[in-house]
Order: structure tokens, then sequence, then C-alpha cells
């Protein structure tokens, strides 16, 4: 398939006139080249075309059944199954990541557009509520009331960098929003323009084979905040779906409030995901632990937003040779080539700050060689990867860490800090200081696990997945997960964006009083031709209302 470098609008490519537009280009990471074609930045009269569409989408999208909705899905899993490997070597070149790892993501987002096809061809998810009304009941008639969850307009998504298709233009926010019914509007990372301009064409060409109106999706190119911010100061757009840095996240998020009608921002933002180790687990698998961690601190270079940034140990004999073991671990694992030259950049930044700390110190490397970064060959010469991150661990006390804003702030890259906790007083403070966290982590033994209580109800309190003896890089996308957490792992802690809960962030209550039959939705009327479980007068029940009912 040709790149063109425009934005998909309502099924069609927008206009490419250089003497209107801005460009920008795609970088290749592990060979710091520009990559072809030049894009073409969205303009002010883009944004406007796309979320006029998508209102007049809206209008349709009300009577088209759940049935077309999941076979929309599942032709988009479909399309991009078959850009092959074209899909999969463009989205390498633009973000340096190995074939293998957008292999599995690959089948990762294919799979999220499915589960969500099944949610919503199933249909229950809308959580139909019936109670029947008493018009006999004294001294007040009580109402007929039928309550349903239905789709609220159209919505924004913001593709992330580090996860160029399963959290991008057809990732888990795009997917939940299009299975709850709305139409979708998605700003395209200029990491990866090219891989969003594919998969906005399997998207389009889905679109078309499911007999959808165009306006159920566009997508916008640009590399610069003016896209983002005047698509979600736009009246039209009803919510928006985010994953990134916390920066460019409550930015949106200020944007969308300060709107004459302000509309939710549904940020992940990333969070240090902190470790809490006992003795226990020192004692009874020291080597594994610190292997374990060395991969779970690397993996992806860093750049997950599960990436264990901070871990605390408590006084034990068995701490301080551990600490050497693990910090080694992390840094003896092999650089790799970061998503971009801004990231790798900021990256050093941020462990640069670490390092200024007094009373922080790295962790000793003896006996243990660095991984030197990989080579690449590059038009016959061989070069070093402009945009590797080196792996790096750090030591400090308590007393540092709650005195040190740099150290309690997420580092995007393989950086971790070990902080030595001398009781379990001070280890259930650290529980307690943490900010609100995507994920927490406990390795212990059963018998301190039992005897934690106050520690595990301090972390559920700050987190929204916590993990016990094992580590949080590797999000599973299945109805219990739970990606997301208080402020400011999240802007909203009761969502996820990952898991078939995450459609709930894009639909709303209605309740109908009194309602006539005729005007009823199917899912609240009484012969339930979907076979739904309803709750009923307070009772679960796919069975049908007679007229005998009340």
């Amino acid at each position: 398939m040709q790149l063109h470098g425009r934005s998909l609008i309502a099924g069609q490519r927008a206009s490419a006139s250089a003497a209107q537009r801005l460009q920008f280009h795609a970088i290749n990471p592990a060979e710091g080249v520009r990559l072809e074609p030049a894009f073409y930045e969205a303009t002010a009269g883009d944004i406007e075309q796309a979320v006029d569409a998508a209102a007049q989408a809206q209008d349709n999208l009300v009577t088209v059944t759940p049935q077309v909705r999941g076979r929309f899905l599942r032709e988009i899993a479909w399309a991009i199954e078959s850009l092959g490997e074209e899909l999969i070597q463009r989205c390498r070149a633009e973000t340096g990541l190995p074939e293998a790892r957008l292999a599995g993501e690959r089948k990762r987002t294919v799979n999220q557009l499915v589960m969500f096809a099944e949610l919503v061809e199933e249909g229950s998810w809308v959580d139909a509520r019936i109670d029947l009304g008493r018009p006999q009941r004294s001294p007040v008639p009580k109402p007929d009331l039928r309550r349903m969850l239905m789709p609220i307009g159209p919505i924004a998504v913001f593709g992330a960098s580090n996860f160029p298709l399963a959290f991008s233009v057809a990732g888990g926010d795009t997917a939940s929003a299009l299975a709850a019914g709305n139409p979708v509007i998605v700003k395209a990372h200029p990491c990866h323009p090219g891989t969003s301009e594919l998969v906005g064409e399997a998207i389009r060409h889905a679109a078309a084979q499911a007999a959808l109106p165009p306006g159920v999706f566009s997508l916008l190119q640009g590399a610069g905040t003016h896209v983002g911010t005047g698509l979600v100061t736009h009246p039209g757009l009803r919510a928006v779906g985010f994953t990134g840095s916390q920066r460019a996240g409550l930015a949106l998020y200020t944007a969308a409030a300060a709107r004459p009608t302000p509309i939710p921002v549904y940020a992940e933002m990333g969070s240090t995901n902190p470790l809490f180790i006992l003795p226990g687990a020192l004692q009874s698998s020291s080597a594994e632990l610190a292997a374990g961690l060395a991969e779970s601190a690397t993996l992806g270079v860093g750049q997950f937003c599960t990436q264990p940034g901070v871990v605390f140990v408590l006084k034990c004999p068995e701490r301080e040779p551990w600490i050497e073991k693990a910090g080694a671990a992390i840094q003896s694992r092999p650089w790799g080539v970061m998503l971009s030259a801004q990231i790798a950049e900021a990256y050093e930044t941020a462990v640069s700050q670490l390092e200024e700390i007094d009373g922080v110190n790295r962790v000793s490397t003896a006996g243990h060689s660095p991984s030197a970064p990989e080579h690449r060959e590059s038009d016959g010469a061989e070069t070093t990867a402009a945009v590797t991150g080196r792996p790096r661990a750090y030591v400090t006390d308590f007393k540092t860490y709650v005195s040190a804003p740099a150290l309690q702030a997420e580092v995007f890259g393989p950086s971790t800090v070990f902080v030595r906790v001398e009781n379990a007083h001070e280890m259930l403070a650290a529980a307690r200081s943490v900010e609100g966290q995507l994920t927490a982590t406990i390795h212990a033994s059963t018998d301190e696990l039992r005897e934690q209580h106050a520690l595990r109800i301090a972390l559920e309190r700050s987190a929204g997945r916590v993990v016990y003896n094992g580590f949080p890089t590797g999000v599973e996308v299945c109805p219990s997960m739970q990606h997301g957490g208080p402020y400011p792992a999240a802007t909203y802690s009761q969502f996820t964006s990952v898991g078939s809960a995450a459609i709930l962030r894009f639909a709303r209550p209605v309740c109908f009083q009194n309602a006539p039959e005729q005007v009823l939705p199917p899912a609240l009327q009484n012969a339930n031709p979907r076979n739904l479980l309803r709750l009923i007068d307070g009772n679960p029940t796919r069975t049908a209302v007679t007229a005998a009912d009340p």
C-alpha cells in the first residue's frame, strides 16, 4: 500500500498542498535517518470536517445493530492482519522495535478487536435495569423505570508512542469506543505516522465493508500540539482517550475542562510501579527475584508504563548482597534502541537528575560487564544507534527518597531505584507515601503476606492492580484487568483502558420513565429479543417481562 502522508477524513484523504500545509517526517530511531514520505499536518479545517462528519455519523449509528458493530470490529481485525509484513516492517522502521515484539502486538490488537466484537454481540454489557411500574401502589404510584448504557458521541483517541499498534489507531481506546457505538477521530502519534496511515486505511476499508457512514472514523496527522488541542476543544467532541506522559495528559485534561461544556479526558499517564520486597522473598528466591526484576525493568528498553521504577527493600542480612546482585543484573542487560531521539534525550536528562541527588548512588557493577549498544549497518557503514537507552540502577535510603521529588517521578526508560527501608514502620510509610500508581507489587512469604495487612491495604488504596510475587510488566487483555489507578497514574481511577470494562468510559446511562414499548431500545423491551442478562426488580435474569408481571 502506497503511503500518501495525508490525514483520512470520513473516508477521504485530505488535500496535500505543500504551499498550505506544514510537513514532517518519521525518523528511524535505530539509524537516525528520515523516512519517506512527508506527512502533512492536519489543519483547523480538517478538524472541523472530521468532527462534523462524526456528529452526522452518530445520528446514523443509533440505528446500527450490535451485530453490525461486531462485524465492523471483526472487519478491522481482518484488514489489519491482511496488511501482513508491510505493516510490521514500516512499524519497525519508525519505532526501532523488534519484529517479534511487533508481531505479538499486532496479535494483541486483533484479539482486542475480536473481544469487543464478542462483547457487543452478546450485549449484556449495556447493564439493562428494569423496575416495573406499580400504578396501584399507595400512597404514591410507582413509575415504570428502565435504564441502560448508551453511546456518548464522537470520541478523540491519541496514539501512544510505546505501543504503535495496541494503544494506537486501532488499539484498545478505539476498539472500545467503536464497540460502544461512537464515531472515533484518532490523532496519530508523530513517531509512527506511516504505521498509523496503514492501520487507518484498514479501518476505512472495514467501515465500507460494514456499510457504516464514513464519518465513523477519521485519522488526523500532526507533529505539533495544535492538532490535539484543536480537536479536544472542539464543541462537537464528547470524550478523549489518551495514553502517554503526565505532561501531555494534563495539558489535554486542562484544555477539556476549560471548555464551555467540559468533557472527560480518560488519560493513562504512567507511574513508578513500586515493588515492596520483604525478607522472606530474599531468603527463598533471591536469584530468581533478581533475574526477574532485571527482565521486567528493562523489557522494551524500559518503555512500558508498568516498568518497575522503584524497589523498597526491608532490612535483613540478605538485603545488601541482593541489591548488588539485582542492580548489576539490570545494568548488565543490553542497551536498546529507544522509540525516538526525544524520548532518549528525556531519559538521559531524568537519570542525570537522579545522579545529582545527594544520597543517591549507582549500584556497583563489579564482576559484571554492561552490554555495549547494538551496531547496525547503514549505507555500508557501521554506525552506533543514536537513540539507545542504557540500563541504570541506583540505591538510596528512605529519608532521601521522600525528600527528593525526582526520585518519586516516573523515568521513562530502563532505570530502577532501590530504596533501603530499615523497619516495618518505614515500609508502611513508604507504601503510604507513593502517589497513585498503575501497579504495586509485593514479594513476600505466605506468613509475611498474612501479617502485612496494613501494607496490603495501603497498596490497594494507591494502585489499580496489586501484584503478588510477580512483576507488573505484561498486561493481560481480559474482563478482569484493571489498567488505571488513582491520580496521577490516571485521571479517572474508576475506569480501565485495558480489558472489556474499557467500554464503560464511552457510554452513559439513560433512564426511560413510563416509555411506551414501541419507543424503547430492544435491550429494555419486555420481550428481551436479544436474550440479555438484565436486572428486573433487582433480580438478574434473562427472562422476558410478561404483561402480568406488574
